[in-house]
């Protein structure tokens, strides 16, 4: 039995379906999707969470092992233009979707030089992605697996675990710009640069290796895809059935209540929920409560203020995805993660648009359908930002695009409506704690130690999703149902309480 139909729950639910088990999905919302959202809105549809697809092997994988290819099912295209990034300064890059077009346009648009220190900087990243990738990426977190990686000295120098990834991009990058830019990188999972560990220079790395790629009709369909490789398979996925509770016998999982006190038996329960969620609520017992505290000693990861933008004649030429950053970027995080004062919404945030050029998005020529996100602090009424509170919203969303118009990307005139969503929206549409995009942050030398196993200390129950080991991101979310799946199979084998 699965509990949510997020990525990572539909994910592992085809797997798991694919060795012959028979499958529940159990979702509370109507739709299929988690974090993975789509709203429709007059003829508009845009995708409320991610909006590229990176690391595609992954996805490839997963449907290669569970029926037909991922070609027969989706449409992936490679962006030629991975991002525009506009600085501070003015200047602008697009960024190629193709690694060995970067130097040259990072030389183009920012002087001599700078693509060599960028390709310095992803030689480093290669080297620690070729070390983490299998004992931290495809494989369940454990304390026997991080030694084995301890006693190989030239790996851990490598991984540099002492390091924050903006130490070691000051190592590499001297133009402040090509910091900036790897900055960004640990907002993918819901971190600051200043905290996060070094290895997260595997994500640009990944990234621009394997290219960004979109899915035609909206990334929405990803998760229809894999509604549908499940129900093939003869699973059943079930929307509308709200959870609350896991039931145990003799002290492991051996099923779920429903919100309307039905029982539901299962062998193997598989969450994908928001971990906290699932220790604070749905599991009782001193496991669980051992569960809560290793999550709360981790720093929350931050949240996301969203604006849903349908657009009468957008600008001209724009690309895929572009970011406008900020002028003071550790003021940003200062603000997200509470530092020098309570958490606080950022005053002049770096804004992400993604403006797909896709006519299976809007209703007729001569409009679009953008979605503009800023990192925004977690919903928490009780010791920092109330995003209920009357008027915050909505004067949030009039200053986002005063400044968007002010950083050259004026759309206030052209705008026929607009949605909000909040960190309390987040939190509401997919009970996940403040809103906080990935669970907890990798702030820390110690947090991929205090992210939540699969194999949960609970008999019979395992965890998967962005919350959980190896983490957040479509890519990372679908290797999570991998390890999740080889851990059912491997105690199957076994013939030992899972």
């Amino acid at each position: 039995m699965v509990v949510g139909a997020g990525v990572g729950g539909l994910a592992a639910a085809a797997r798991l379906a694919a060795d012959s088990h028979e499958v529940l999905v159990l979702e509370q919302a109507d739709a299929v999707g988690g974090k993975l959202g789509t709203e429709v809105v007059d003829g508009f549809v845009f995708d409320t969470g991610p909006s590229l697809v990176t690391m595609p092997w992954v996805l490839e994988e997963l449907f290669a092992e569970t029926g037909a290819p991922l070609a027969d099912v989706l449409d992936l295209r490679r962006l030629a233009v991975a991002c525009r990034y506009t600085f501070p300064d003015g200047t602008v890059l697009d960024l190629p979707g193709e690694l060995a077009d970067v130097p040259g346009a990072l030389d183009a648009a920012l002087g001599p030089g700078r693509g060599a220190q960028w390709t310095a900087f992803l030689g480093r990243a290669r080297a620690v992605w070729d070390v983490t990738r299998g004992p931290f990426l495809e494989s369940p977190i454990s304390v026997r697996g991080m030694l084995r990686l301890s006693r190989r000295v030239g790996d851990v120098a490598t991984v540099a675990p002492w390091r924050s990834l903006r130490g070691l991009g000051a190592r590499y990058l001297e133009d402040p710009r090509l910091r900036m830019l790897l900055d960004r990188y640990a907002t993918y999972t819901g971190s600051d640069p200043r905290a996060a560990p070094a290895a997260l220079a595997t994500v640009p790395w990944a990234e621009q290796a394997w290219g960004s790629w979109y899915v035609p009709g909206g990334l929405g369909r990803i998760a229809e895809a894999l509604r549908t490789r499940v129900e093939e398979l003869g699973g059943e996925v079930r929307t509308g059935a709200h959870v609350v509770g896991v039931v145990l016998v003799d002290g492991r999982a051996a099923g779920v209540r429903l919100a309307d006190g039905t029982v539901l038996d299962a062998d193997v329960v598989v969450a994908n929920a928001d971990a906290a969620e699932v220790y604070g609520h749905l599991v009782p017992g001193r496991a669980a409560a051992r569960a809560r505290r290793s999550i709360a000693r981790a720093t929350p990861s931050l949240a996301g203020f969203v604006l849903l933008l349908a657009l009468d004649d957008p600008p001209a030429d724009q690309p895929h995805h572009q970011v406008l950053f900020a002028e003071d970027y550790d003021a940003e995080f200062d603000a997200v993660f509470g530092r020098g004062g309570p958490a606080r919404p950022v005053e002049r945030p770096t804004v992400y648009v993604s403006a797909p050029d896709d006519p299976a998005v809007v209703p007729g020529p001569g409009t679009g359908a953008w979605f503009v996100l800023v990192n925004a602090p977690r919903h928490d009424p009780g010791g920092g930002v109330d995003w209920d509170r009357p008027g915050l919203a909505e004067a949030y969303a009039d200053r986002l695009l005063d400044l968007m118009a002010e950083r050259g990307l004026d759309v206030r005139d052209r705008v026929r409506h607009r949605t909000v969503l909040t960190p309390a929206d987040l939190e509401r549409r997919t009970s996940t704690p403040g809103g906080s995009i990935y669970g907890t942050s990798s702030n820390g030398a110690r947090a991929a130690f205090l992210r939540p196993a699969n194999r949960s200390p609970v008999p019979g129950l395992y965890l998967v999703g962005g919350s959980a080991h190896p983490g957040g991101g479509l890519p990372l979310v679908v290797l999570s149902a991998r390890i999740v799946a080889d851990l059912v199979r491997r105690d199957d084998a076994s013939g030992q309480p899972r």
